[in-house]
């Protein structure tokens, strides 16, 4: 279920900011921001191949910075905007750290873990299950994916 909030004001464009960053870096186009009150309080790219860290995806590093900087392992009062649907993991972290709402671009029927696939929100051992707003900017974070894996064909 979809809802207009008053004053809301989308952080997608900076979460795609960071997919291109992350395309120039030669990683998966995905980039993460997180807001709180209005303030952009920790973004990401993917840089799973720079750390060789099969973790470091967007969600996750954004995760990482917003609880440094906030001083706690929960995030309430917090958003997160992704450009791509949270994979299963990502989707965890975004239950374990209590973000409140969830704001995503693209559908990923491959790896999904909140509409497709595992569908983690969904399960009965999901602690806390943020709002989730879907199709943010999803033809712009598409056609970015959509580019990045042709020109690696």
């Amino acid at each position: 279920m979809k809802e207009q909030r008053e004053g809301f004001r989308s952080f997608m464009q900076a979460a795609l900011d960071e997919a291109r960053d992350a395309a120039l870096r030669g990683e998966v186009p995905v980039g993460a921001v997180i807001v709180r009150g209005g303030q952009v309080v920790a973004r990401a790219g993917n840089r799973t191949r720079e750390l060789a860290d099969p973790t470091a995806h967007a969600e996750m590093l954004a995760i990482r910075a917003a609880c440094a900087a906030a001083g706690s392992e929960r995030l309430t009062g917090h958003d997160l905007y992704v450009t791509l649907e949270p994979c299963p993991m990502c989707a965890a972290a975004i239950s374990a750290a209590r973000i409140d709402r969830l704001y995503y671009g693209a559908a990923d029927p491959k790896s999904g873990g909140v509409s497709v696939g595992a569908r983690v929100f969904s399960h009965p051992q999901c602690h806390h299950v943020p709002q989730v707003y879907d199709g943010i900017a999803a033809t712009e974070a598409e056609a970015m994916l959509k580019a990045f894996f042709a020109e690696r064909r």
